[in-house]
């Protein structure tokens, strides 16, 4: 929200279309992900935990789904009835792997850690953290239904 000055000159938000437009998403900015999983209750523990771990917010509950949400995006998984594949093959074309930044080097190693403990395992272990290359420092996790998540230390 913008800031303005009263006339003592105190701080104070500003709620006029100025400060309503800041607060918009811009355009072209992900609304959401919509992740069709072949079993709601694992992959609320995996991504349940991660996306919480990462700062996101549980934003939608319901008996075939649920998402979190971090600044106007979110992320759904749904057991859909209409799947058509019991699991996700990221080397298929489709989506191949969501990466999300993380604060630091240190918070990327406590989220791998941490991850064994939520259904993810650690890709590319003996290159671990540099799997990306010498600059890129990172995790890349797969759950047990095959999604692919990489955290990258930013």
């Amino acid at each position: 929200m913008a800031e303005t000055k009263t006339a003592d000159g105190q701080e104070q938000a500003s709620t006029g279309p100025a400060a309503q437009a800041a607060d918009r998403p811009v355009t072209g900015a992900i609304h959401h992900v919509e992740l069709w999983v072949p079993n709601l209750d694992r992959a609320i523990v995996s991504w349940g935990w991660l996306l919480t771990s990462l700062g996101y917010r549980m934003f939608q509950d319901w008996p075939g789904g649920r998402s979190w949400q971090a600044g106007h995006a979110y992320i759904v998984v749904e057991q859909s009835p209409a799947r058509t594949a019991s699991r996700h093959d990221r080397c298929r074309p489709g989506l191949n792997h969501l990466a999300f930044h993380v604060a630091g080097r240190a918070l990327v190693d406590e989220l791998t850690a941490e991850a064994l403990l939520h259904g993810w395992k650690l890709m590319f272990a003996a290159e671990h953290p540099f799997a990306g290359g010498p600059q890129h420092y990172a995790a890349y996790l797969e759950n047990a239904d095959g999604f692919e998540a990489e955290l990258v230390a930013g």
